[in-house]
């Protein structure tokens, strides 16, 4: 028997509750590979997935934790033996398959890839699927056209997990980073990721109908979209990129236009982790493990257990979580 975080759901009111419960491995689904989970951590689905559900459960009970890095203990595939150390981050675990919210998972081995060289297993959960996905968003950046010389890089929800780990990166390849925050108090933080200006979230807030704006960005990681994506496209500088990996403030782009795209080439570049194929996978993971300072890494870490989770959970979902949370299961 082991522990995890079971989210239950209450049929006649229909209201969801998450607490730690033992279960044992019969307990757990179908996979080829089965982990002795270290670590995992909180994004904004996994407090969907503990709250109300969000329509990302289906099926009750649920361990939610859609990101876990740990080692193999049992595998009838042949690219894993046990004691090898793997990291999983998307592919619906966590959502539609049990995820890594316990002290052990099954899962199909085409959704591990093994942990790269340079980094343990917490480390890879401080970066998660939200440093995967700023890192995806940075590679993207420099396949159309990203260079130093062409001025900042804005980015946007820069104290959130996404933004923090993007905000480090481009800063340690020696870009300008322009972090925009509606947390004034994190500004010392952002700066001490690499951010070289701090946006005030407010200079973003009012939809206009401009065609085009003054042309500011040489890039943008955007986690935001509504108003803010609006308003970033028509300052983006000619030919430049934005690369979109979040919802925060809406799903509409508010106030957008066609403007930007015909008269100055701007692309928005969507992103997306989830079903990310296995070698683009590896590519990002490799680009992690030499392009973002650990020491950064480190300060945007907060520690938690199993039993945290359901105020996590909560509190992610309202935007008062900064940086990366690296969940202990075995704590």
């Amino acid at each position: 028997m082991f522990n995890a975080l079971i989210v239950e759901k209450d049929e006649d009111t229909g209201k969801t509750s998450a607490s730690v419960a033992q279960i044992g491995e019969s307990d757990l689904p179908h996979g080829e590979v089965l982990v002795a989970v270290e670590y995992s951590t909180v994004n904004y689905k996994d407090g969907l997935c503990i709250g109300p559900g969000g329509g990302l459960v289906r099926k009750y009970p649920h361990v939610p934790g859609i990101d876990f890095a740990g080692t193999v203990e049992e595998s009838t595939d042949p690219r894993y033996k046990p004691g090898d150390k793997v990291v999983l981050t998307g592919w619906r675990v966590g959502e539609a398959h049990w995820g890594g919210y316990a002290q052990k998972a099954r899962v199909l081995a085409d959704w591990l890839v093994p942990l790269p060289e340079g980094l343990d297993t917490r480390q890879a959960m401080a970066v998660g699927t939200a440093g995967l996905t700023a890192m995806l968003s940075v590679m993207a950046l420099e396949d159309h056209g990203l260079r130093k010389d062409h001025g900042p890089v804005l980015v946007t929800g820069a104290a959130g997990g996404v933004g923090s780990v993007a905000t480090a990166i481009l800063a340690n390849l020696g870009h300008e980073v322009a972090a925009v925050t509606g947390r004034p108090e994190t500004g010392d933080y952002l700066k001490d990721l690499g951010a070289t200006q701090i946006v005030a979230r407010e200079e973003f807030a009012e939809t206009t109908r401009k065609p085009l704006e003054s042309e500011l960005w040489a890039g943008c990681v955007d986690a935001v979209a509504g108003v803010m994506l609006g308003r970033v496209l028509k300052q983006m500088k000619y030919g430049c990129s934005v690369a979109a990996v979040g919802l925060a403030g809406g799903a509409a782009i508010e106030g957008a236009l066609i403007t930007p795209f015909i008269l100055r080439g701007v692309n928005l570049l969507g992103i997306d982790s989830v079903m990310q194929p296995y070698q683009a996978r590896l590519r990002a993971w490799q680009r992690i493990a030499s392009d973002l300072p650990m020491a950064k890494l480190e300060a945007m870490v907060q520690p938690a257990t199993l039993s945290d989770l359901p105020q996590l959970g909560r509190d992610i979902l309202k935007g008062q979580v900064k940086g990366r949370v690296v969940v202990d299961v075995n704590a």
